[in-house]
């Protein structure tokens, strides 16, 4: 009897076939991990990547220069960057293609204060602007620049590194900083009356901004798993905008230092900057053509690019169109 148990546990095992490997995938994210970014250790926390048959690892980003270099040299899979930054990138070379949108509204915004005297861009000139040199805001001044009819050359940019940059303001080392719309809150509690900010769509500039891109090749040779990894983080972003709370103790259980009210908080500014039309009745991460062509043109008017055809740049063939944002 049990030489007859062990050959039927044997035969069991034979037609179950052998176990298949979770598909490992390398996911850097565009800057350190914050509110923003709850999604995906949720999704983690909950094993639904796993259940997808993805291995992920998420890699802390320095930027979205940073995260695009790596994709596109295959040093990543996939990768969380402006997508202006990266159309710039894929005009001068990089293998990179979009998947998915996250930021369907410009979250770019400058701050600066008020008791210096300045009161907008065209004030800028002659002034310093503080961030990091992997910053997406940086790669894309010029655009903003030119809107405003300000020489682009015509600032000083000094390297400071993203946590450095409120004290680097209030000391008075840097004149101006920029920063994206989902940590406002933290500008206004530290430096209250005297916070000059300005939101770059105020000036018509509001490209797509945060989007998953994927290498090229990668993409070509495993579309499958980047479809698991795109309809899982759907289905995260779907769930957090939701309900924020059990994401955002995902996220501070995963990465020390992070407090629980303040990526709250950040959420809530995230929720403004994921939401649109198409995010609510066609597909969460929706990449719509009309946009696309119009951020390829802001790009390739004041970029030095080599000229692409956009439609090779993006596809929305990945996302699951049932997922939508409440």
């Amino acid at each position: 009897m049990r030489w007859m148990a062990a050959l039927a546990a044997v035969m069991t095992m034979a037609a179950a076939g052998p176990a298949v490997a979770a598909e490992k995938i390398d996911f850097i994210l565009n800057w350190i991990a914050g509110g923003d970014h709850a999604p995906y250790y949720y999704a983690q926390s909950q094993g639904w990547y796993a259940e997808a048959g993805l291995d992920v690892d998420i890699s802390q980003g320095q930027g979205s220069t940073v995260s695009t270099q790596r994709v596109g040299a295959g040093a990543s899979d996939l990768g969380l960057a402006d997508l202006s930054t990266a159309l710039v990138a894929r005009g001068r070379g990089a293998d990179v293609v979009a998947v998915m949108s996250v930021y369907v509204n410009s979250p770019y915004g400058l701050y600066w204060l008020k008791s210096s005297g300045i009161e907008g861009v065209e004030d800028m000139p002659g002034h310093s602007i503080g961030n990091p040199p992997g910053d997406a805001a940086r790669a894309m001044w010029p655009a903003l620049a030119q809107a405003a009819g300000i020489d682009p050359t015509s600032v000083r940019w000094v390297n400071v590194q993203p946590n450095a940059k409120l004290s680097a303001l209030k000391s008075g080392a840097i004149d101006v900083t920029t920063s994206f719309y989902n940590i406002h809150h933290i500008f206004q509690r530290e430096l209250g009356d005297d916070m000059g900010f300005l939101a770059w769509k105020d000036y018509g500039f509001n490209p797509y901004s945060n989007a998953f891109i994927a290498n090229g090749d990668f993409l070509a040779e495993h579309g499958d798993a980047v479809k698991a990894f795109v309809q899982v983080s759907q289905r995260a972003f779907a769930a957090c905008a939701d309900d924020p709370d059990p994401c955002i103790r995902a996220l501070v259980e995963t990465n020390t230092g992070l407090q629980f009210e303040t990526e709250r908080a950040n959420w809530d500014l995230v929720a403004e900057l994921i939401a649109d039309d198409d995010a609510r009745s066609v597909a969460m991460g929706y990449l719509a053509p009309a946009r696309m062509q119009s951020d390829y043109a802001l790009v390739a008017e004041y970029f030095d690019i080599t000229p692409f055809a956009i439609e090779d740049a993006y596809t929305n063939d990945m996302l699951d169109r049932a997922i939508r944002l409440p």
